[in-house]
């Protein structure tokens, strides 16, 4: 064994904490917490006693101890620390709390030191909340959390956790430690809704401030309860959760408590720097060096100015790229300078000289080329499948983790007595505790799980995820095969066996998206129906009256129009049957781009594999759907006879059943079920014993469909000899009670796709929104039950790869998902009531006007006159005879930044934030003529940026909620948010 270092003092003053050596058992990465100390009241007529002498023989004691053995006695949980207080029994002046925190997670117990035992201290540690308040707050309880906000963030300061303001919000110092707890507001009417606690360290954070933020997160998971799931992040490396909160971007910024207690001012103009935006889906940006040397080809810089922000785009970036960076951009604009500073864009350095010449003035001129940026480490989808599950206990004095399974999991390997690491191939680490697990071992838990990564040689920033039993995230489910939650058992309607349970009501679905979503029907299939199937590598037309009559050995469209708000809606399926051959296959997918073509891309593509169909494909036969085996059948002369086919026919309703033909042999019945059984003379249809009523009833209208001989009613149990004779004989066959339908409790995901690094890389988004569909994105939603691929109005480059990546999406799933889910794919503008209805909230009108990233920098980021002033700046300094080492001179440096005393208007193009717009409408508009019009469709004269000021005062009192005045006092920002959701943007 290894001796350890002589124990270091931690605290100041008076009372010391100290750490003692860890042992060869001890687990990397583990960091000694601090414990917290409460005052007790002293009477005023009791005297101090002097303390000094029994601590530095306590102390002495101790350190022979541990140097004499090189070790440390282990407690519960095999843990190797052990801290000692200066406070002695009988002084009555502080008592022991052995909170754990965050960063070790270990209870310390009396055993676990004989210099502890000496004390006659209780074996259990005394653990107070008002001293762990004490090391936080001066207030000596939680902060308060307001209930109309979702999201609240803490930062470390001087050992205490402070609130950041709101509009500081993306900013993250890289000395501190933040707090962010995150209550989704949908939920909050909810009981038990889960919440999420995040831990976020930055890359230059100390100890102390780290032990603080620890010991904060304890204490505010303990108050919240247990419908929290806890995260650890490290900077430049967040959890997609955590990055979803902040949608223009995440800035990182250098610094610590000094520049933090500044970060939250606004109109502060004196400022040069450098920000580096990493601009995927989710943004960054980091402060650099204000040097030409930051730059590369394939990111973007802004180069902030104080009045003026200059957007330098890389040549390789693309065009969704430079959009979220000029959003990021424009939202420093709005939350930091006012709405003030003007911004210029560099797209091609030979077109935008005046800016190039002012970032020359600050940078220096640029010397040499510019280096390509490595590509970041991005983990494919394959990576993300590799999961394994390990089993965490005790045993003895030890710590074991055990390896129980690999994918697919199943959910009954998670015991409520017991802890496990489920591991996501290096990529995540989770962390799941049963409802029966010891408040020990929870606490224990993030150190296990440090402990674990850093056994198996992970990244110290590998992110970490500790789950409750009943508060699991969406992504730790969609980890197992299935997935039931006690919650929302009998909720919801999922799957084609529930929907008899709903009259159906085509207005309630129209109107109501959600249900829509949930049942997966846009309506109740009455609307007009085309079907063709594929005949050498050409559609032709299906009979109407052989519709619902499809053979396994082919392929067919099925073109769906209904309507909605009085417009004409698309949905094509492309059924594919199990023996259609790879080039039926081909030919129904070019088949289907030339009928998309016909309607101009407004068709809604559904991929459906037989066996299967999704609800309304069913409802659109009205019961009436019977798959033959074979590929004939489609020659206007029926289905083909032969001496004896036996048929499945399963469902309760005309929305949900099905016939299936089924090898001819009596394995092939099932007691649940009813089947059609067909012979040259004579026609059979078998009642099992656990059919329904309404099985019965629906079996007697499919009958006609597939044969118009005599029928003979037959109950199992009753059969008559040439029943079984026409079957080639009795044979066992499925007779036990079928199980009811397992509702998995599966939510809903969102991913961003991209291959521009290789392999298929998905950037999860959640808590999604509309506002996360960009234009220029391919987006997958994964509702377990369907895959939507959405694409942009700027991405249908992509149109035939999506479907391809929705395939490989559920190829690798770690869940080991069916390939035969349907895929959907939906462009921007078409989006059916079933992919609308798993968002929020849903603007129809929201592509109306909706600028791209061109008309955006066109039309009016608009700082011309400020960049010819600045440019007439730099050159009264004659540029040409700076010194070309990289770096600008320091007057040029003075003339960019101007004088405090100058007049702030200089720099300004739009409006103050707090002011209305320049030319305020000398006329007032209905407001039909203003609400949700595009650019085109507004009346003469109507400026599009300010159309809400042409209303009258009235009209915009009872659609805003305010008057002009408040509504002008607001933050620009806040302004155009409400503009958007109004129907005025």
């Amino acid at each position: 064994m290894r001796r350890g270092p002589v124990p270091a003092q931690l605290s100041k003053g008076g009372h010391h904490i100290f750490t003692c050596p860890d042992d060869s058992k001890v687990q990397p990465g583990l960091r000694t917490s601090t414990l917290a100390m409460e005052e007790k009241k002293v009477p005023q007529n009791s005297s101090r006693p002097d303390t000094s002498r029994k601590f530095r023989k306590l102390r002495k004691v101790h350190r022979k101890h541990h140097m004499d053995t090189g070790s440390l006695s282990q407690g519960r949980g095999a843990v190797s620390l052990c801290m000692v207080i200066s406070c002695l029994k009988d002084l009555r002046l502080f008592a022991l709390c052995a909170e754990p925190v965050l960063s070790t997670g270990f209870c310390l117990t009396s055993r676990a030191c004989p210099c502890l035992q000496s004390l006659s201290l209780p074996t259990a540690p005394v653990v107070t909340s008002r001293a762990l308040a004490w090391l936080m707050d001066t207030n000596r309880g939680l902060p308060a959390i307001e209930s109309h906000r979702d999201l609240h963030i803490w930062i470390t300061e001087n050992l205490k956790m402070v609130p950041v303001p709101e509009r500081a919000y993306g900013n993250f110092f890289e000395e501190h430690c933040y707090i962010v707890l995150h209550v989704p507001q949908s939920l909050k009417a909810t009981s038990g809704a889960p919440k999420d606690l995040h831990y976020w360290v930055g890359k230059e954070a100390g100890v102390e401030a780290q032990g603080t933020a620890g010991s904060f997160v304890q204490h505010l998971q303990e108050a919240l309860g247990g419908a929290t799931v806890q995260h650890r992040e490290a900077q430049g490396h967040e959890s997609a959760c955590f990055r979803s909160y902040f949608r223009p971007g995440i800035i990182y910024r250098k610094g610590g408590l000094a520049s933090a207690l500044k970060h939250v001012e606004t109109n502060v103009y004196n400022i040069q720097r450098l920000l580096h935006i990493r601009a995927g889906k989710h943004v960054s940006a980091s402060e650099v060096e204000l040097s030409w040397h930051s730059f590369n080809k394939s990111d973007i810089f802004l180069l902030d100015l104080g009045k003026m922000l200059i957007q330098w785009n890389g040549p390789k970036t693309s065009t969704a790229e430079k959009a979220r960076g000029l959003a990021l951009t424009r939202s420093l604009q709005d939350r930091e300078r006012g709405g003030r500073a003007q911004i210029g864009v560099v797209d091609d350095e030979t077109e935008a000289t005046d800016l190039m010449q002012i970032m020359e003035a600050v940078l220096g001129c640029r010397v040499g080329n510019l280096h390509t940026a490595m590509p970041s480490k991005s983990t494919d989808q394959l990576q993300k499948a590799n999961v394994r599950l390990y089993h965490v206990y005790e045993k003895g004095k030890d710590v074991v983790i055990q390896e129980l399974s690999t994918c697919p999991l199943a959910q009954d390997l998670l015991q409520e007595e017991d802890c496990y690491i489920l591991d996501q191939g290096g990529f995540k680490i989770y962390v799941w505790q049963g409802r029966m697990t010891s408040l020990q071992e929870k606490k224990a838990a993030f150190s296990r799980a440090l402990g674990f990564i850093q056994a198996k040689g992970y990244p110290s920033y590998t992110n970490v995820e500790v789950v409750d039993e009943g508060a699991e995230s969406a992504a730790f489910k969609q980890l197992f095969r299935s997935w039931s939650g006690e919650q929302r058992k009998n909720k919801h309607l999922r799957g084609t066996g529930k929907l008899l349970q709903v009259k159906l009501d085509v207005g309630k679905l129209h109107s109501h998206s959600e249900l829509a979503a949930q049942l997966r029907m846009v309506d109740d299939g009455s609307g007009k129906v085309e079907v063709w199937y594929i005949q050498d590598s050409r559609r032709q037309p299906v009979n109407p009256m052989h519709h619902g009559q499809l053979c396994a050995g082919n392929c067919y469209l099925v073109l769906y129009t209904y309507q909605k708000m009085g417009l004409d809606q698309y949905i094509l399926y492309l059924w594919q049957g199990l023996q259609a051959t790879a080039h039926e296959i081909k030919a129904l997918k070019g088949n289907a781009e030339e009928l998309d073509l016909q309607y101009h891309g407004a068709l809604v593509q559904e991929h459906v594999t037989m066996g299967s169909e999704p609800p309304h494909f069913l409802a659109i036969f009205q019961g009436q759907l019977v798959i033959f085996q074979g590929s004939t059948g489609h020659n206007g002369k029926g289905q083909p006879e032969s001496a004896t086919r036996l048929f499945h026919v399963r469902g309760t309703d005309s929305y949900n059943t099905w016939t299936l033909e089924v090898p001819a042999r009596a394995s092939a019945l099932n007691s649940n079920d009813i089947f059609l059984l067909a012979t040259a003379g004579l026609c059979y249809l078998w009642f099992g014993k656990g059919c329904s009523g309404d099985q019965r009833e629906m079996a007697r209208t499919v009958v006609t469909v597939i044969s118009r001989k005599d029928k003979e009613m037959v109950l199992e149990g009753q059969e008559p000899p040439h029943f079984w004779e026409a079957l080639g004989g009795r044979a066992p066959y499925p007779s036990s009670k079928r199980l009811p339908e397992d509702v998995s409790d599966f939510q809903p995901r969102l991913f961003e796709c991209s291959i521009q690094t290789g392999p298929l890389v998905l950037t999860e988004v959640v808590f999604f929104s509309q506002e996360d569909l960009d234009k220029y994105d391919v987006m997958l939603l994964d509702t377990w039950e369907e895959i939507f691929l959405w694409l942009g109005a700027a991405a249908s480059e992509w149109k035939q790869e999506a479907v391809a990546w929705g395939r490989e999406y559920l190829k690798t799933h770690p869940a080991g998902r069916s390939l035969a889910t349907p895929i959907v794919l939906v462009k921007q503008g078409h989006e059916p009531p079933t992919f609308t209805g798993w968002f929020h909230a849903w603007d129809p009108y929201k592509w109306t006007n909706n600028q791209s990233y061109e008309e955006v920098v066109e039309g009016g980021l608009g700082a011309v006159s400020a960049i010819a002033e600045r440019t007439a700046q730099v050159s009264n300094f004659r540029l040409s005879r700076w010194p070309r080492n990289g770096r600008a001179g320091p007057l040029a440096l003075w003339a960019l930044k101007g004088s405090k005393d100058s007049s702030e208007n200089e720099l300004e193009l739009g409006p103050k934030a707090g002011s209305g717009p320049r030319s305020v409408a000398s006329r007032s508009l209905p407001r039909e003529q203003l609400r949700h019009q595009a650019v085109e469709d507004l009346p003469e004269g109507v400026d599009p940026a300010h159309k809400e000021s042409y209303l009258s005062d009235s009209d915009f009192q009872d659609i805003f909620g305010k008057s002009k005045e408040e509504f002008y006092s607001m933050a620009k920002w806040r302004q155009q948010q409400q503009k958007k959701q109004l129907g005025f943007f």
